[in-house]
């Protein structure tokens, strides 16, 4: 059968058919059998298997099949590592036979009757690294299935894995009564804020003001004035189209989330749909309602029946469900109301969310149902969300005011990044403040759109400006403010953000988005930086004392090699056709792990061509971001395609300061000596090796610091979008002559007492015009 009738586009998109095809009464077996039928239905192949892990006994069970005998359902067991499928499983990577016979891996199953089916195609199912199974196609066709159908069945799987997981977390509940869990005992009473108007001191993490009614996740929700609120006539018919309208709901926010956010946003509201598809759920609603109790507080009950088992269950998966109760059980209460019947739009707009914890897929999840703002109570790190906050341009402040948890809800609020205040019941004085701000930021739009195509110092000399991206979403805003390329695209967002691993195809899918969008602009790729602030909620770890100096970045790659390789296969496929694709390393501590590394991605080259996939090995280059790469760095800039200077890891290890503790941020000085001859050496080996160099990091929009970076050789930085505008009016106030002098006098420094001194004195010169 040609390729061209198989239907795997269809497949791999039709994401809402494989979650509305489980049905809690039905149970997951019938769940599976109906998606093996759809899926040899659109590949066109004679069998589909599904094989579910039993950790217990180290086996793999069949659990679902279309085309063989249909009594090996439940017997047929294969040990991990046995046979094709197997295999698959225990190497977490595809196995594709032109003729499975043929394969050293094969094993003759006595009664299935698969010896007639030549081609076998398996692929596993994993999430958290952690095997869930394999779904397996065959056909009596000699080489049938090619290329682009392990790429489908491998997203396939990958949805699979977070349905098949939804569903056994779902279950699990269905098992448990109401008082099998011990009531915990009460912290006390929290003091509240008084009426009247409070300001209260917050750290601004991202964006800008924003005003708006306060209402808290993570926490039951507040059963307050529900008879004044909700007509006494409302009905069981009322709950029904409260549901509907809902599930129409969250099923439009997937598609627009899609849209917005490609590379990120896969089945972000899948637990959502499974409990509103769950009659244990929906139908004990209903049963309260027929018993007399009115629909609103049916649905608030039930909600935080939920919220409270999945809070205090032992399962970390379980318990991260908790907000997508609340979230399900705000929307569900809103749609109640006869006024929402026509409102399909987000029902956090207009509101700022308080909660003390909130997972990256959480700020995805209230960004794309409109919430105005966040406040995150609590003193843990919150970096990688503050990270993905500003890259969704969403309001995000971090306060330790937990008073802020006992607000009535429909509190209003404004968020004032000028004096870092959380304003309560903001009066006259603070709207206008606001609505200062507001023209300031529109002043601020307008400068943007001055920005130039070309940067140049005043004399002439070209710099190069490039911009950092986290999100596909954030490509807008760069090419707005006509960034040169992408310096810095921290892969780890998607992975962060995410329920599960992204799949080799989903990053290649995403990576080659970038590629399209930037066209023939520089793309840089900095692998993997995960650890550090910057944890996955689905891959366990051990607990680190200084997680900053243990697991992270290049050293967590290639302890996870599997991993690591379907970065790179994604990223040497994107690069095909895309010259102005490149790979960067990021915190190397020594050669030797740069070769690993670059070794790993050549063993990843010779595999795609193997498999005859298109693909480019584009220029390798590594971060300088730790003190020992600075030390080395005349041998890393030899061995590598370019350099570019992490400045914020740079600067935090050289200076032994943790720049997420605001009680050492004091201690974080850029211009401090050791910072500065250390950027000095790195420039200088890369001018030796005639290697290009960049620079990364919130020191590249430091005003005071530009002459120092440009008069010590650098020619190219890469910077938050929003900062390029400002930097390149700064940067054409600069004489190159000049910079290059000033450098040389901060160099002669040894104390930074005397570096400040020097740089204040250089600015009351340029502002006297001398």
């Amino acid at each position: 059968m040609s390729d061209f009738q198989k239907d795997n586009v269809a497949l791999m998109c039709d994401i809402s058919e494989l979650v509305g095809l489980f049905d809690f009464e039905s149970g997951l077996d019938t769940f599976l059998g109906k998606t093996v039928s759809m899926v040899a239905w659109h590949m066109r192949a004679a069998v589909c298997s599904i094989y579910l892990y039993e950790p217990e006994t180290n086996e793999l069970v069949l659990r679902a099949n279309q085309g063989l005998d249909p009594s090996m359902i439940g017997r047929l067991r294969l040990k991990l590592g046995e046979g094709i499928t197997g295999t698959a499983l225990k190497t977490m990577r595809p196995i594709s036979a032109a003729n499975a016979m043929e394969n050293p891996h094969y094993k003759f199953i006595p009664g299935s009757g698969e010896e007639k089916y030549l081609s076998l195609l398996a692929v596993p199912i994993f999430r958290k690294m952690n095997p869930i199974g394999v779904i397996v196609v065959q056909d009596p066709q000699w080489n049938y299935f090619n290329s682009n159908d392990v790429h489908a069945l491998k997203v396939i799987a990958s949805q699979l894995s977070s349905v098949i997981e939804n569903a056994h977390l779902f279950m699990r509940i269905h098992a448990v009564e109401k008082g099998e869990f011990e009531e915990e005992e009460g912290a006390g009473e929290q003091e509240e804020l008084s009426s009247g108007t409070h300001c209260i001191p917050g750290h601004w993490a991202s964006g800008g003001l924003a005003m708006g009614l306060s209402t808290q996740v993570g926490h039951n929700l507040i059963r307050t004035n529900l008879e004044e609120t909700y007509p006494s006539a409302l009905t069981e018919a009322d709950f029904n189209r409260a549901a509907e309208t809902t599930e129409r709901q969250l099923l439009e926010l997937q598609r627009r989330l899609e849209d917005r956010i490609q590379d990120a946003a896969s089945m972000i509201f899948g637990a959502h749909v499974l409990m509103l598809k769950d009659e244990a759920f929906a139908g004990e609603i209903r049963t309260q309602i027929r018993n007399g109790k009115p629909p609103a507080a049916a649905i608030l009950d039930e909600i935080n029946r939920y919220a409270d088992m999945f809070s205090r269950s032992p399962n970390p998966l379980m318990r991260e469900k908790v907000l997508d109760v609340e979230d399900l059980g705000h929307r569900l209460l809103h749609n109640l109301l006869p006024r929402s019947n026509e409102n399909i739009g987000p029902d956090y707009t207009g509101q700022i969310v308080i909660a003390e914890e909130l997972l990256p897929s959480d700020i995805l999840k209230l960004a794309a149902e409109g919430a105005s703002g966040l406040i995150l109570l609590g003193s843990g790190q919150h970096s990688h969300v503050a990270i993905l906050a500003k890259a969704l341009d969403i309001p995000l402040v971090v306060a330790s005011d937990h008073r802020l948890l006992h607000l009535a809800e429909k509190t209003p609020i404004l968020l004032d990044p000028k004096e870092r205040h959380i304003i309560i019941r903001p009066g006259p004085e603070a709207v206008q403040t606001m609505r200062e701000l507001v023209h300031s930021l529109a002043y601020a739009s307008k400068l943007s759109e001055q920005t130039k195509e070309v940067t140049k110092t005043r004399d002439g000399v070209n710099i190069q400006l490039l911009a950092n991206l986290n999100l596909l979403s954030e490509l807008d805003v760069a090419l707005s403010v006509k960034a040169q390329g992408i310096g810095l695209y921290r892969t780890e967002f998607p992975f962060i953000i995410r329920n599960t691993f992204p799949t080799e195809e989903e990053q290649y899918q995403g990576y080659k988005r970038v590629l399209e969008r930037m066209e023939d602009r520089p793309v840089v790729f900095r692998t993997l930086d995960i650890g550090g602030d910057k944890a996955l909620s689905y891959f366990p770890t051990q607990h680190e004392n200084n997680p900053f100096l243990g697991l992270r970045a290049l050293r967590f790659s290639l302890r996870n090699p599997e991993i690591f390789k379907q970065q790179l296969r994604a990223l040497l496929r994107a690069a095909h056709g895309n010259p102005q694709a490149k790979i960067m390393f990021p915190l190397v501590a020594s050669l030797d792990e740069f070769l690993a590394a670059r070794e790993l991605t050549h063993s990843c080259q010779q595999e795609l061509f193997r498999e005859g996939i298109a693909h480019r090995l584009p220029e390798i280059g590594v971060m300088i971001d730790s003190p020992s790469a600075a030390v080395i760095v005349p041998e890393l800039a030899r061995a590598a395609d370019f350099l570019s200077i992490g400045s914020n890891d740079l600067i935090q290890y050289l200076l032994a300061v943790d720049r997420t503790n605001s009680d050492v941020a004091s201690f974080f000085s850029p211009h401090h000596p050791a910072v500065l001859r250390t950027l000095n050496r790195i420039v200088s080996a890369a001018s030796q090796a005639e290697k290009p160099v960049s620079l990364c990091g919130n020191l590249g929009s430091d005003f005071r610091m530009l002459p120092f970076l440009l008069g010590i050789g650098l020619r190219s930085l890469s910077l938050d979008s929003a900062s390029l505008p400002g930097v390149q009016r700064e940067i054409e106030k600069i004489d190159l002559n000049e910079a290059v002098w000033q450098a040389k006098e901060m160099l002669s420094f040894s104390r930074i007492s005397e570096v400040d001194q020097y740089m204040k004195k250089r600015e009351a010169a340029s502002r006297a015009g001398t």
